[in-house]
């Protein structure tokens, strides 16, 4: 399988209707507007393609880059590879998803999700907050640094209302993400969350809303949810 096959396939995929509500998400032209339930029915035969992945991601096209994503084998990703990756992820659904899902997936995660949330680039902090999200969904909590996860969330209630809106969006979800995942900082986040607040941010020209956290968390504790891990970041 080739990427230029892959391409065409999704060509022929393409929906006008879904492709207006992915400009409406800051995807740019050229793509087709292809429904992620038919990108997920590409992986489902394609399963896992590192090569492929990297040559799709390339195209710079929205729909084949998305679906890099979801085939991409996160285990062989390199620290080059992610760092290009996020270089070139222009949009929420790239920088915020994609990417991040990828990154929470290797073994670079924590690394890289810590260096890029230092970036004076919005959309390269964007990617480091989704990555630290993610991976606190998917790791073990004796596998998470609890430490340093206070001192984040402490970050946040400094940082965010100075910081850009994608990353403020981000940087809530990141707090809802430690609420709900990580078992022994629960109540933490939720203290956070009130500390901080109602959020608000510009997400552009969609149906897109900033969650209260502490709500948000508090629905995932009336489901017995806490801390209920999943296998991959990627959805």
């Amino acid at each position: 399988m080739t990427a230029n096959v892959i391409f065409e396939e999704l060509r022929s995929l393409g929906s006008d209707s879904y492709k207006r509500v992915m400009l409406n998400h800051g995807a740019r032209e050229p793509f087709f507007g292809v429904k992620i339930s038919d990108l997920k029915m590409i992986v489902r035969r394609i399963k896992q393609d590192y090569l492929l992945a990297l040559d799709l991601y390339d195209t710079g096209n929205y729909d084949a880059m998305y679906l890099a994503g979801l085939i991409a084998d996160d285990a062989r990703m390199t620290k080059t590879d992610l760092r290009r990756w996020a270089a070139k992820a222009y949009c929420p659904g790239l920088c915020g998803a994609t990417v991040p899902w990828v990154a929470a997936g290797s073994a670079h995660g924590c690394a890289l999700g810590l260096e890029w949330i230092d970036s004076k680039k919005p959309l390269i902090a964007v990617t480091g907050w989704g990555t630290l999200a993610s991976l606190v969904s998917i790791k073990a909590d004796a596998q998470l640094d609890l430490v340093k996860l206070e001192e984040l969330l402490q970050r946040v209630v400094m940082s965010i209302r100075k910081a850009p809106d994608l990353v403020r969006y981000q940087m809530n979800g990141f707090v809802i993400a430690v609420g709900s995942y990580v078992q022994p900082l629960t109540d933490t986040a939720i203290q956070t969350a009130e500390r901080i607040g109602p959020v608000e941010a510009d997400l552009g020209n969609n149906s897109c809303q900033m969650p209260f956290a502490p709500d948000y968390i508090r629905k995932v504790q009336q489901r017995g949810s806490i801390g209920k891990k999943r296998k991959s970041a990627k959805c």
